[in-house]
């Protein structure tokens, strides 16, 4: 699976940890954040990613700031995506199953290294359920296009 990564400087080390363990699952990663602590702008790699995810570039995407919020909040305003913020790992299990969401978010503030990796994980390994969900996500899509 082709994975897109972003993150802010808050994140470079979560980053490089959750990289890692990506691609000892045998994941591509494509590194759209940035690989120094020095001061960035979430926005900018939420909006990167969601572009990636959206257009097909990538097959999911995972965002990683401080808390997961603003970067998450960033990546939904481009069309297509939903990003959904993971704190545990039912969380990230159901925003697949139930959202179909295609960008999972993090805070390098609120989850640890290992609690990180088994979000990843949930999420990579949960399936979109469809059925009643699916007439959901279209109404999520419906809201897009009214816009």
């Amino acid at each position: 699976m082709k994975i897109a990564i972003g993150n802010d400087h808050s994140a470079v080390d979560l980053k490089q940890v959750i990289t890692e363990y990506l691609n000892s699952l045998g994941h591509e990663v494509i590194n759209f954040g940035p690989d120094t602590s020095e001061s960035c702008h979430y926005p900018e790699y939420g909006k990167i990613v969601g572009q990636a995810v959206a257009a097909g570039k990538a097959d999911c995407g995972i965002l990683i700031c401080g808390t997961g919020v603003g970067i998450s909040i960033a990546a939904n305003k481009v069309k297509g995506v939903r990003a959904a913020v993971c704190s545990d790992t039912a969380t990230a299990r159901l925003v697949k199953e139930h959202n179909n969401a295609n960008i999972i978010a993090f805070g390098a503030r609120i989850v640890g290294e290992e609690l990180a990796k088994d979000i990843v994980k949930s999420y990579l390994d949960a399936e979109f359920m469809g059925g009643r969900h699916q007439v959901r996500i279209d109404m999520i899509h419906a809201i897009e296009e009214e816009q």
